[in-house]
């Protein structure tokens, strides 16, 4: 956590050097600093997901059973399916971790992509910009590359494929939502919502507590700012 916090700390920097014009360091150099912290520090994100119980074992993104599966989970495991109920959940969180590694490239992209207005606006644009900008630039592409893994992982699965087969005749009818009309959309949704999360953790926790911060001269400039 404090190599993340570090990489943004790094990253805020840069900007509010950027916004302010400081002469002690280029505008160029200020946005080049400003990429490398969030390049490095979405790779650090991603390695902390994309691991064995790297969504399983983290309250905080561990993805439950599809609120539709959930309403019956106790009768499931009243008729002796608890194991089938486990099995699936366990499935989904290993397809989530699997699929996660793919987000690296697509999130360093979306840096080398970064204007100057969006570095601007990472700073101007709340305690979450540079999430926000992330998701932005990259659900759509990651949603593409995440749902082939997933559904390779969680077909396996005898009870996702029960899951599927009802959800999709609920969907028909209006009765489920796109992103549960099947168990690897709603895997792949929750495992984005995961990786935005720990992201706009980190850089919550910094812009409110600069001093958590590894560097000297972090401390002092964010701290100055509070």
């Amino acid at each position: 956590m404090r190599r993340i916090l570090g990489f943004f700390a790094i990253a805020l920097i840069s900007v509010h050097v950027f916004a302010d014009g400081l002469d002690a360091i280029s505008n160029k150099d200020a946005v080049s600093g400003l990429k490398q912290a969030l390049t490095d520090g979405s790779a650090a994100a991603v390695g902390l997901l994309g691991k064995e119980n790297g969504f399983f074992g983290n309250p905080r993104v561990k993805i439950p059973l599809p609120p539709a599966l959930e309403k019956v989970e106790g009768a499931l495991r009243m008729m002796g399916k608890k194991k089938e109920a486990d099995d699936l959940v366990l499935a989904m969180n290993r397809a989530a971790e699997a699929a996660v590694p793919e987000a690296k490239a697509l999130l360093v992209d979306a840096v080398k992509k970064m204007s100057v207005q969006d570095a601007k606006g990472i700073l101007t644009g709340g305690d979450t910009a540079a999430t926000d900008y992330f998701r932005r630039t990259t659900q759509g592409q990651l949603t593409q590359r995440f749902l082939p893994i997933v559904k390779k992982a969680t077909d396996r699965v005898g009870l996702a494929q029960q899951y599927n087969s009802l959800a999709g005749q609920g969907a028909s009818f209006g009765l489920v939502g796109k992103d549960e009309a099947t168990v690897e959309n709603y895997v792949t949704k929750k495992a984005l919502d995961g990786l935005y999360l720990m992201i706009a953790e980190q850089e919550k926790q910094f812009r409110q507590n600069p001093m958590g911060a590894a560097s000297n001269i972090v401390q002092k400039v964010f701290g100055a700012l509070k």
